[in-house]
């Protein structure tokens, strides 16, 4: 636990848009008695379409103006995407502790049965060195198959603030590549590389050609933010997160945060 630390710390959550929700969901768990900011980029979004210097130049300063805005005692980078780009950066500039959410390779080679395991990120994240690394450290023999979609985010973005016309093909497109089987063994591990995809978890697995383990990283970046902090007063009540976004476009609190939050988010633009 960080020395000084106060009673009811403030926590930043920081993603491109909406996916971040599913990882400040089991942070609030955990610590039910903190304070929650959360800003969603969604000036910017999606992070994929974007270079790595653009989005190292977006996001660094937009977390520092966050900083002195709001003080947090810890920053959540809940976006692969720019955990894998900006942390050193962050960490350079502010003393603030920061925690990312990275591909969770380790743990999905760990237990998979068949050693066949896919990671499924956003086309920027899977072609990332940083990736790859944890490959290489953390593959422990398994195969690993890295899938690039292009239009999953945005597709958990538009299922979450409500839109019903999502085809079930739409998302079969973007997961198939996953599925891979050579006859002798088949994939039994998808890491979501993606905190967007969680939003759709219900949909993966029906559409799942066969059954997988789908591994989200919100858990471990919870218990990262306890480690960090200790376990605060968990029985506490949880208060309302304050949810900002950069855009300053209206976002309808019941379509896009209730599912999350029922009447605990607070809407601040």
């Amino acid at each position: 636990m960080i020395a000084g630390m106060p009673a009811v710390p403030t926590i930043l959550v920081f993603d491109s848009g909406l996916g971040g929700l599913t990882v400040l969901r089991e942070i609030v768990r955990a610590r039910p008695d903190a304070r929650y900011v959360y800003v969603a980029d969604d000036a910017f979004f999606p992070y994929g379409q974007h270079s790595e210097a653009e989005i190292v130049g977006r996001v660094v300063p937009v977390i520092g103006e966050l900083i002195a805005t709001h003080r947090p005692d810890l920053v959540v980078i809940a976006c692969n995407t720019a955990s894998t780009l900006v942390m050193g950066h962050l960490r350079r500039a502010w003393p603030v502790p920061f925690v990312g959410t990275v591909p969770a390779i380790k743990p999905a080679c760990a237990q998979s049965q068949t050693r066949r395991v896919s990671v499924l990120g956003t086309s920027g994240t899977v072609k990332r060195e940083y990736t790859r690394a944890l490959i290489h450290d953390f593959a422990g023999g398994c195969d690993v198959t890295l899938v690039g979609s292009a239009n999953l985010a945005s597709l958990a973005e538009k299922a979450l603030g409500g839109d019903a016309d999502i085809s079930d093909a739409d998302i079969t497109a973007e997961i198939a590549p996953c599925f891979v089987d050579d006859g002798v063994s088949r994939t039994d591990t998808v890491v979501l590389a993606c905190t967007h995809y969680p939003l759709l978890l219900d949909r993966l697995i029906a559409l799942a050609p066969w059954p997988v383990t789908w591994i989200d990283p919100a858990p471990a970046v919870a218990r990262r933010v306890v480690d960090l902090l200790g376990a605060g007063d968990i029985e506490a009540g949880s208060g309302a997160p304050e949810m900002y976004f950069t855009s300053g476009r209206p976002h309808a609190p019941g379509a896009a945060l209730l599912p999350s939050f029922g009447d605990r988010a607070k809407l601040a633009i």
